[in-house]
């Protein structure tokens, strides 16, 4: 998968140094990852929540932060939408975002 909007994990990190493991481990396997479709994807990881719309949450370091993604599997493409704690993921629209 291609990740498209880094700048936004970029500024994750700035925000939440703390999130940087996890979040190298979360973008290798997606940098790894070539899904064709849903299943797929949950094999890989099971705790990803479709929304709606192409949208998926992954949770990250154990659920305290998300990131909210545009998934398009057939271009191979995943565009970031929103990286925060799971607090500041309460506060969004992850349709609209």
């Amino acid at each position: 998968m291609e990740i498209t909007q880094r700048y936004k994990l970029r500024e994750f990190v700035n925000k939440h140094p703390e999130v940087l493991k996890s979040l190298n481990n979360w973008i290798e396997r997606i940098e790894n990852a070539e899904w064709k479709n849903h299943n797929e994807l949950k094999a890989d990881f099971p705790s990803a929540d479709y929304i709606t719309r192409n949208r998926y949450v992954f949770n990250i370091k154990g659920n305290n932060y998300r990131i909210v993604v545009v998934l398009i599997f057939f271009a191979g493409d995943l565009n970031i939408r929103f990286a925060g704690t799971h607090a500041e993921y309460d506060k969004i629209d992850a349709i609209t975002i």
